[in-house]
């Protein structure tokens, strides 16, 4: 047995033993059986111990009774009433499951698939029907792994303590080593994105995982700083998203495919009806539905349409559609990244500064 255990350790070790008493614990008990009370050696030691983590405890909301024994009104004992303390039956409905299962395939990183399996294991097994992810086709997320870098950063960000790690500019290429307040994590453009304020630069800047070289490594302690601003954070997350003023895709849908698409269709624009009517566009719309959508970067939007495969084409306008071909293009010859084909509307620099004005 270690010499010495932790408050938040002995607490969670009395919880335990009084959860599993079969009738009540003494004080005698608890003294000579729970990990944690050895070093108070009885008398005025042990009582101060005790009587502060029964009202800790009881501040918790663990339901902490005391019990004597008829037998012998001054020989108290303690035990948890488990009516109280029991969570009710967990009752998932199938749409709540398949939105459960659709936040585990976002977490299928390397170093979290495990647990998002495991706990999506037990979560169906409460669940209303085998089939109950089945309701959300076309919605799973498309984000690629985040790497070793992932795991790290989302702990320095839970802990509000610094990084360091060496990077790959997008725009020259340049490999130096940053120093980052990291701020949030982004899944989004295909790939995860961190947010955060830059200390050589003291500008808020933006990083994805994706061009991070060589391990994340924590500097300083936790807490070394404290949360952004919210409209500070807003106006990161802004400059970042960018991609110009918000335009309206036509898309050339397959019955029943694509829903997310579909979710968020929004009425056509003035010059729909041309569009419609022109001849070489014909061919693309026997048996396929017509769908608009809003977009600001034709390669994003070309991001999402080709992960539907032949189910969606690019109507309009013209760089969302050259976009969508440069990709399915590189994915068909496997050998380069889908950045050397992107035409003039090419993603914005992911390492952008932010105005903090």
């Amino acid at each position: 047995m270690p010499s010495e255990i932790d408050a938040a350790e002995r607490l969670l070790n009395l919880v335990i033993a009084l959860v599993n008493t079969t009738g009540r614990m003494t004080k005698e008990q608890v003294r000579t059986s729970v990990a944690g009370y050895h070093e108070a050696d009885g008398g005025e030691a042990f009582e101060r111990m005790f009587e502060r983590d029964k009202d800790t405890l009881r501040e918790l909301g663990i339901p902490l009774v005391t019990v004597t024994d008829p037998r012998h009104g001054d020989d108290i004992g303690y035990r948890v009433d488990l009516d109280a303390y029991e969570l009710a039956p967990l009752e998932l409905t199938p749409a709540e499951l398949g939105v459960l299962a659709l936040a585990a395939q976002l977490w299928q990183d390397r170093a979290l698939r495990t647990d998002t399996s495991r706990a999506l294991t037990k979560l169906r097994a409460v669940g209303q029907g085998a089939g109950a992810t089945d309701l959300l086709p076309g919605l799973a997320p498309r984000v690629r792994p985040g790497g070793g870098a992932l795991e790290p950063l989302l702990d320095a960000v839970q802990a509000r303590r610094a990084v360091r790690f060496t990077y790959r500019a997008a725009a020259t290429g340049e490999v130096r080593e940053r120093v980052v307040e990291p701020w949030q994590l982004l899944g989004r453009r295909g790939g995860w994105v961190l947010i955060g304020l830059d200390r050589s630069r003291g500008a808020a800047r933006s990083f994805r995982l994706s061009r991070i070289e060589g391990a994340v490594r924590a500097v300083g302690p936790d807490d070394a700083f404290g949360p952004p601003a919210a409209d500070e954070l807003e106006r990161a997350r802004a400059q970042w998203q960018g991609g110009g003023p918000e335009r309206i895709a036509t898309l050339a849908v397959a019955p029943e495919r694509a829903g997310a698409l579909r979710a968020r269709a929004v009425a056509a624009p003035a010059d729909a009806a041309e569009l419609h009517g022109d001849p070489a566009f014909a061919p693309l719309l026997v048996g396929r539905d017509v769908v608009h959508v809003t977009f600001r970067a034709g390669w994003e939007l070309a991001e999402e349409v080709v992960g539907y495969g032949d189910a969606v084409l690019v109507l309009d306008p013209p760089d969302a559609r050259e976009h969508a071909i440069a990709l399915l293009r590189t994915a068909a010859r496997l050998d380069e990244q889908p950045s050397d084909e992107q035409p003039s509307d090419e993603e914005p620099s992911d390492e952008q500064e932010v105005s903090r004005g």
